[in-house]
């Protein structure tokens, strides 16, 4: 039975004494600064801070203003990338809401008006129809027209033609890093850093250099949203490309294909479903990003909920924010579904042939923009007919906050006074020579010495970065509610796997909750309990929590029916089943929700910084709003190691149970 013990129970004696070790000395730590007159005890001494802000501030200076490849200057490459952006950014723009003009201000003169509301749902419906069938199609309709009658149509095309440009860049540009890597281990193993950075540095820390880079507007907010959408289809074609059979690739070279041409005509057909999985991903974080990349210029819907909530308007706020969680609803059922479609069947004939609705689909075009000249409405939604909710929101949140308001105070008192201010205390107290050598420890006694001095030397970078302070908050609020989480998707995840009929409930919702964008969690929790830890730790679980259901659920399912057959000969009741033989074995899976867990929390934690934590995060948005790039970007790497070392130690916790049962 030992064999299939979570490797921390067979450990019991370490994790107890270092433990003891840290409460002692947090408890501590401060009087034994008095008595010792000591203060760098506590604190990293001031003169052996690395002065890194400095240093990036100087060197994106001399980016901008000096630096050049002989034949062109580096603010000539931004110019040409912000050029290849803009083009179609621009085009999509006024063929959506816009429309096609020449001349500026007065002398402007109409060429084309941009498409109808009518053409742009009869579009959508067609791509639900192509994807899948009537019920998407009527689903995806159905979502496009509750943005034109809640009166959302105008942003919500801005948001669009921002997501039609990202997500190809991102998708294109994820698969060809993918494929190097495939062909190329050494190319594989120098991105691997990289897309950890990418990945764990929160998106305000490289907004500055981005502005720096590129200046305020559409185009920097498109630069940030194609660099923190991108490295989950990097991921997807590696892994993709690597589970192709090597039966169907030795095929292929039989068959005389160059290498190019396995590439094109072998793998990436074969690897396709997979892939699409990957654009999925983009589809949703360029999604998630839209309100952050607002802070840079990206207008749209992003811009409505930012500047709602700076007025505190929470109605609108809602508003705004639900036809965000509507648009995302049907840009990734639409996008699973094309994820799900058999790409091996023949294609003969062409899209027209096999699609009689394109045809229908161009006459809707071509007749609204010609009745659209003689009927306005047939043009433009009319504004007398929108509905707003914002009215019902705003009154729903006050009805809320005048009848509960004693009962949400009494569970923000419990839980401020009975947890979260206790670890607070227990963090703030470590000292940073004694943090960095507890990390250090833990990473050698997971998975070896390597991993424990990568892990140190991490936690000596934030210690020498003067940020020991703000780190130890940043893990103190992540700690608490990722173990919040924990503690309550592993339970319904258990529940999914064993009853299915709750099941395809609570995944459901663990579907929705994963196309709300991070900032719209931020809205209701401030109405309900105000700034502070207790509305970042809410608006941090219910954002982290997807994973932690998902995976133990997949845990579960997964399962050899012949174990459970087994335990069930041996004599084994439900629960012994349950806690002797599927929660060990679906530990991995369980490890890897908490893994996924904490990397959301954590970049849900620099969100919540608007809020009024005083972590990393804090200290994030303080550098965006100053513009101070070094300052940023020291923040964010923090941030990053963080997430780093946590990932390493969860995963290595993952292969070392795995080892153990033989998996």
């Amino acid at each position: 039975m030992s064999r299939v013990m979570p490797y921390i129970t067979r450990n019991t004696v370490f994790w107890v004494v270092l433990f003891a070790l840290t409460w002692i000395l947090s408890r501590n730590s401060f009087a034994l600064y008095k008595a010792l007159d000591a203060r760098w005890i506590i604190r990293f001494p001031k003169k052996y801070e690395l002065p890194l802000e400095g240093w990036i501030s100087t060197f994106l200076d001399w980016l901008v203003n000096t630096a050049n490849f002989w034949l062109f200057t580096f603010r000539d490459l931004t110019r040409a990338i912000a050029v290849v952006i803009e083009v179609p950014y621009q085009v999509l723009r006024n063929l959506l809401i816009e429309g096609f003009q020449t001349g500026l201000g007065e002398q402007a003169v109409q060429l084309a008006p941009s498409m109808s509301w009518i053409a742009v749902i009869a579009v959508v419906v067609a791509v639900g129809h192509y994807a899948r069938n009537w019920a998407l199609a009527g689903l995806v309709g159905l979502c496009f027209l509750y943005l034109a009658v809640f009166g959302q149509w105008e942003s919500a095309m801005i948001t669009l033609a921002s997501v039609l440009v990202a997500v190809p860049i991102g998708a294109v540009g994820g698969l060809a890093l993918g494929i190097l890597a495939y062909r190329m281990p050494w190319f594989d193993r120098a991105l691997r850093p990289v897309l950890d950075l990418m990945q764990t540095v929160p998106v305000f820390a490289y907004l500055v250099p981005i502005l720096i880079l590129f200046g305020f507007g559409p185009v920097s907010a498109l630069v940030a949203t194609i660099i923190y959408a991108m490295p989950p289809m990097v991921r997807v074609t590696i892994l993709a490309l690597r589970a192709v059979p090597a039966e169907i690739v030795e095929a292929g070279r039989m068959a005389g294909c160059t290498a190019r041409q396995i590439t094109w005509k072998v793998l990436v057909p074969s690897a396709t479903p997979t892939l699409m999985v990957g654009v999925n991903q983009v589809i949703m974080l360029t999604l998630n990003m839209v309100i952050i990349a607002s802070m840079i210029g990206a207008g749209g819907l992003g811009f409505d909920v930012l500047s709602s909530l700076r007025r505190l308007d929470i109605g609108g706020g809602i508003e705004a924010g639900l036809a965000i969680v509507v648009m995302a609803i049907a840009l990734d059922r639409a996008s699973q579904a094309f994820s799900e479609r058999k790409y091996s069947e023949p294609r003969s004939g062409n899209v027209l042939q096999r699609h009689p609705w394109s045809g229908t689909v161009v006459l809707v075009v071509l007749g609204t923009f010609i009745l659209g000249r003689f009927v306005p409405a047939v043009q433009t939604y009319p504004e007398a007919l929108t509905i707003t909710t914002s009215p019902f929101w705003s009154a729903a949140m006050e009805w809320v906050n005048v009848n509960f308001f004693d009962t949400f105070e009494a569970i923000k008192t419990v839980l401020l006074k009975g947890l979260l201010l206790p670890v607070k205390k227990f963090f703030a107290g470590i000292p940073w020579g004694w943090g960095i050598i507890a990390v250090g420890l833990i990473g050698w006694r997971v998975n070896g010495w390597r991993l424990g001095v990568m892990a140190a030397l991490l936690m000596a970078f934030i210690a020498a970065s003067g940020l020991w302070a703000k780190a130890m908050v940043t893990i103190y609020l992540c700690g608490v509610s990722v173990l919040l989480a924990t503690l309550i998707g592993i339970p319904l995840g258990i529940w999914a796997a064993e009853r299915p009929r709750a099941g395809r409930v609570i995944l459901g919702l663990m579907d929705t909750l994963q196309t709300l964008p991070s900032f719209v969690y931020l809205i209701p929790v401030v109405m309900l309990f105000r700034v502070g830890d207790f509305s970042a730790m809410i608006a941090v679980i219910l954002y982290a929590l997807a994973p932690a259901v998902r995976y133990a659920a997949h845990g579960l399912r997964e399962v050899p029916e012949q174990l459970v057959e087994a335990g069930q000969m041996a004599g084994c009741t439900p629960a012994q089943l349950l806690w002797r033989v599927k929660l060990p074995l679906a530990t991995p899976q369980i490890l890897l929700g908490l893994n996924q867990t904490i990397m959301l929390a954590l970049s849900m934690l620099v969100i919540t910084a608007l809020v009024g934590t005083r972590d990393l995060g804090q200290e994030v948005y303080i550098a965006l709003t100053k513009a101070n790039a070094g300052q940023g970007i020291v923040a964010g790497l923090s941030v990053a190691f963080i997430a780093i070392i946590a990932d390493r130690i969860v995963n290595a916790l993952a292969e070392g149970q795995k080892r153990r049962l033989g998996i």
